[in-house]
């Protein structure tokens, strides 16, 4: 039996002695509300007589007085007194097919009133017996500020599953007025579960004002989740159909091209982001960061966007080439690969962080650099080609030796492990096998050799039955998930594209799917923010740029795939989103006094267009890590991301939606928006100078009216899944 609270003993025996007030079938489910005194509940019975109670009031040491009861039949309001305040309680069912209920409440305090107590909103029922005898499993749960998110199965008594979800974003007034934060208020521990509201310590919540106190959606299911697989595709069904539903602020356009104009200059100009070692020069990690040897990755997270970027300008840039001059040094003949460090300085290592230490290899970090040089090479990059050659059968070397499974550290001289595990008794780093496969993948392209296809295939195996727990690193765990997709076409099997699908679940999992508009998050864009890592209490810009980038081609890669219908709604608006979000990393975009006074690493100078690395929502400063100088090629990924430009012509076409099949034939542009439907990108044309007047755009073959323009620069939103033209 379970330890239960007061707050929950008596639930189960209140309802049974509780007289039903309103009741209410609706696709095969019941619903009845119940006044228990100090609370309102919703009770939802499933088909198979199953239970579970929803907490819409709780009345703060006082009972509740129903003073009015509306029903439309489309929608139930309830209103309730007590000696505090009053009430008002808003029940629907948005969606005609599907059974997921909505219940929204907004309080008023007669007095200002401090809450130090509040109960969790959902709690398990029994036929008979007594509450603490359910039992159920939690799949997944809020972590941080992540989405306030629940996912769980009854299976005592055996009922089915249900996803929970906080729109968290509508509690930003009440967050506001008290200061306190909606982190870690989705959760619990069976059989008290849900949403608690955060407690004030601070400030009082206000009188005479009206304050949202939960907006819940709740999908409910007749199934039990029985394996990780299954598990992780109904998150991102149920995900996809709650998104639906909610509120979606407006995304902001940005002048991209110019942002990549002004971070190239202040990158190549400010002395704070060069280091220079045996004629070489080299980027610093972090701003004004001389302390720590130069880093393979930091180089080369910097080589490849800039790449790309010179390629959609045509034009080159003396970046490059210092860049580029310079990475050879990195290769460490001793054990035949390049190093994390450069060689000449690993006696610098001031041994301050695990890794700072000489030789010692962090799993993730071996593969990262080799992708890059990879992709370099696959550009035709010679210089790049050879280190990565060189250094490739290392990374086999160490795949086999490990068995496909890396520990957290190890030594690369001994292969000795220096740290086995993230958490004891969790494993390593358990997305490094699928960065390996997309590594192998990508020397398999360059060389068409089947070796690297057969290590790929051998990575992966080792990510079957990880469900949510593959994901360590977000940008790892979208290498992975581009790689099974790549194995899932390369051989038709289901199981890489259902491991995929795991994978990109993870991303999801750890994504803020609300606007917090409370304390510094009212500053910036903050929906559908990217966390790095399970226990990230922050959003990363080089992390963020590389997960948008690489779901940005997992789209296009799975055109011709039937993936979930659930993944053409969230990734295309993930990647909405992240290019509205993504320009406030950029300190000059933000007021300063969000800004960290305390910097671990270097220094910030809030004009320069360098990222910071850290961006927090609620009441935390932004840029406590440091000002991120590899996180500078995220304008230069962007770029030839979403501007086409147009042969011959001086305009060029932005879309903040994935599309495919661009192509030019006289005076007409076609290409396809990918997607859904149900959702809309944006496309803007954006002219030099003047807007023509004879632009005329098509969607699906119906010409559409642009939603704005200004005089240089035409905007129309476009559906998902739609054939566009554009004739001048």
């Amino acid at each position: 039996m379970q330890s239960i609270s007061p707050w929950t003993a008596t639930v189960q025996s209140d309802l049974e002695n509780s007289m039903v007030l309103w009741e209410k079938k609706f696709r095969n489910y019941i619903f009845q509300l119940y006044n228990t005194g100090d609370s309102l509940w919703i009770v939802a019975l499933w088909p198979n007589q199953g239970k579970m109670a929803f907490r819409a009031a709780f009345g703060l040491n006082s009972c509740f007085e129903i003073t009015n009861l509306f029903d439309d039949d489309q929608t139930t309001v309830i209103n309730l007194s007590t000696r505090i305040g009053k009430y008002e309680v808003t029940i629907d069912f948005p969606n005609d097919l599907s059974p997921i209920l909505h219940y929204k409440t907004s309080f008023k305090a007669d007095f200002p009133i401090m809450i130090p107590f509040w109960p969790r909103d959902i709690l398990p029922l029994t036929e008979k017996g007594n509450v603490e005898n359910t039992f159920g499993n939690i799949h997944t749960h809020q972590i941080g500020a992540r989405s306030g998110l629940l996912y769980l199965s009854m299976t005592k008594p055996k009922t089915g599953s249900v996803f929970y979800f906080q729109n968290l974003g509508s509690m930003s007034s009440y967050c506001e007025a008290t200061e306190t934060s909606l982190a870690e208020t989705v959760g619990g521990d069976w059989p008290e579960i849900g949403f608690r509201l955060p407690l004030t310590e601070n400030k009082p919540l206000p009188a005479d004002q009206d304050f949202i106190l939960s907006d819940a959606y709740v999908l409910f299911s007749e199934q039990i989740m029985e394996d990780d697989i299954q598990v992780t595709h109904e998150f991102l069904n149920h995900l996809a159909e709650i998104y639906k539903l909610l509120p979606h602020p407006e995304t902001e356009y940005h002048k991209w091209p110019e942002i990549a104009q002004k971070c190239q200059q202040d990158i190549y100009h400010n002395k704070g982001c060069w280091t220079q070692t045996n004629g070489f020069q080299y980027l610093n990690a972090y701003l004004c960061d001389y302390d720590t040897p130069a880093e393979i990755m930091v180089q080369l997270a910097m080589l490849v966007p800039l790449k790309e970027y010179m390629e959609w300008t045509g034009e080159k840039h003396p970046l490059f080439d210092d860049l580029q001059k310079g990475i050879s040094a990195f290769y460490d003949p001793e054990i035949k690969t390049v190093n994390r460090w450069l060689p000449a300085l690993q006696d610098k290592l001031d041994g301050s962080e695990e890794q700072k230490e000489k030789m010692v290899m962090d799993s993730w970090y071996l593969h990262h650099p080799l992708m890059n040089l990879a992709r370099l090479a696959l550009k035709g990059e010679k210089i790049a080609e050879k280190l990565l050659l060189d250094s490739i059968q290392f990374a086999i070397k160490v795949a086999r030796h490990f068995d496909y499974e890396w520990p957290v550290f190890y030594k690369m001289d001994t292969l000795e492990v220096i740290k086995k595990e993230t958490v004891p008794g969790q494993g390593g780093e358990h997305d490094v096998p699928g960065s390996y496969a997309h590594l192998m993948l990508l020397v398999y392209d360059l060389t068409k050799d089947e070796l690297y296809l057969r290590e790929a295939k051998k990575a992966v195996k080792k990510l079957t039955g990880r469900g949510f727990d593959i994901f360590y690193q977000a940008n790892n765990t979208a290498f992975s998930a581009g790689a099974l997709l790549d194995l899932y076409k390369i051989t038709g099997k289901k199981m890489y594209l259902d491991l995929s699908y795991a994978c990109l679940a993870g991303l999801f999992k750890n994504m803020q799917i609300w606007d917090c508009q409370y304390g510094f998050g009212k500053n910036y864009p903050n929906y559908f923010s990217l966390f790095p890592l399970n226990d990230a209490p922050y959003s990363a810009v080089y992390e963020e740029h590389e997960v948008y980038a690489k779901l940005r081609e997992y789209m296009i890669k799975a055109e011709d795939v039937e993936i979930l219908p659930a993944l053409k709604i969230l990734l295309p608006e993930f990647i909405k989103y992240a290019l509205s979000r993504m320009s406030y990393y950029y300190p000059s975009k933000l007021p300063e006094d969000m800004l960290s006074d305390d910097v671990k690493t270097g220094e910030i100078q809030p004009k320069l267009w360098i990222p910071l690395e850290d961006l927090y929502t609620g009441w935390e400063k932004s840029g406590q890590v440091g000002q991120e100088v590899y996180g500078g090629g995220v304008a230069f990924g962007v770029v030839p991301r979403q501007y086409c430009k147009v042969n011959g012509e001086d305009f060029v076409v932005f879309s903040d939606y994935p599309i495919v099949g661009f192509r030019k034939v006289k005076s007409a542009i076609t290409f396809r928006m990918l997607g859904s439907e149900e959702f809309c990108g944006n496309v803007k044309i954006i002219y030099p100078n003047k807007i023509p007047k004879n632009v005329k755009v098509t969607q699906n073959k119906k010409e559409i009216e642009f939603l704005f323009s200004d005089t240089s620069v035409l905007h129309y939103q476009v559906a998902g899944n739609s054939q566009v033209k554009i004739v001048w």
